[in-house]
């Protein structure tokens, strides 16, 4: 019995279908102990954006620790978040006009929905928050609550509430989908919250994905996102795109929504960036 078996927990997934003990990795390749090389697909659940240790981060990285650059400052200022805040609004939010701010927690996606939520509700004053059919959105207790699949769900062990989940509007009306997705749910979704005696009442924000990756690369309609952001002003709700799995340049542009014509409210960026941003109203 090795030390996997011996001492890991049971609760794994991937080292039980990929059975082999990896040892080095280099751009899009990693090698096992016994030297047989493997086309890295996952990515690190599309953290490495530029592939396993990248030449030119790597010395970057090496040099930083070799200036005695700050590794941990908890929310303090520091020269290198100045450095990164400076590039990103200058490069990412001034060219699209966005008066965002950044907020910092930990590196996960989970992390980035998390706050999102507690913002929206402190916000608003409201305790509900939407999100949508076949959606990921995290493994904590308030993302897990806004991910639809039902086998992740039951893992909680408590109640997941103040959530409600709609039909997520596809671009084209999926074959396997007996939902009601398309533009036909947003018009019943703007029914339900116009409607004083629907017994819905209006929620803190819509949470939704430009793109569903875990829900099977299902991608909303432009219409339908358009007419979600104007449901959501309309009834005082705020927008939040969770772009952690589409974001990042990973449709060609830094974020998925770029050419959508939407202007969300706040905006979960993980993982490659491992920071997001977002707007008061």
């Amino acid at each position: 019995m090795n030390i996997f078996d011996e001492r890991e927990s049971d609760i794994r997934a991937y080292c039980r279908v990929y059975p082999v003990v990896f040892d080095k990795a280099s751009n899009a390749r990693q090698t096992d102990e016994d030297g047989k090389e493997y086309i890295d697909f996952f990515a690190g659940a599309g953290v490495l954006n530029f592939g396993h240790n990248n030449e030119r981060m790597k010395q970057a990285m090496i040099d930083y620790i070799q200036n005695n650059g700050v590794t941990h400052s908890l929310d303090m200022h520091t020269t290198a978040k100045r450095r990164f805040m400076e590039r990103f609004v200058n490069i990412i939010l001034e060219p699209r006009g966005m008066p965002h701010k950044l907020q910092f927690m930990g590196p996960t996606g989970t992390n980035a929905v998390e706050a999102a939520l507690k913002l929206a509700r402190r916000a608003t004053g409201r305790r509900e928050i939407v999100a949508f059919s076949h959606g990921f959105h995290g493994m904590t207790l308030g993302a897990l609550s806004c991910t639809a699949n039902q086998h992740f769900r039951a893992a909680a062990g408590v109640p997941l509430e103040h959530v409600r989940h709609f039909p997520f509007g596809c671009e084209k009306i999926c074959q396997d989908c007996h939902l009601g997705c398309g533009m036909a749910s947003i018009d019943q979704l703007r029914a339900y919250y116009l409607d004083s005696s629907s017994g819905i009442t209006p929620p803190a924000a819509f949470l939704v994905e430009t793109i569903q990756a875990e829900g099977g690369v299902k991608v909303a309609g432009k219409a339908w996102l358009q007419s979600l952001e104007k449901l959501a002003q309309d009834i005082g709700s705020l927008l939040i795109v969770d772009d952690i799995q589409v974001g990042c340049g990973r449709t060609g542009s830094f974020f998925s929504f770029d050419d959508l014509d939407i202007d969300p409210d706040i905006i979960c960026l993980a993982r490659a960036s491992a920071a997001w941003a977002r707007r008061w109203r």
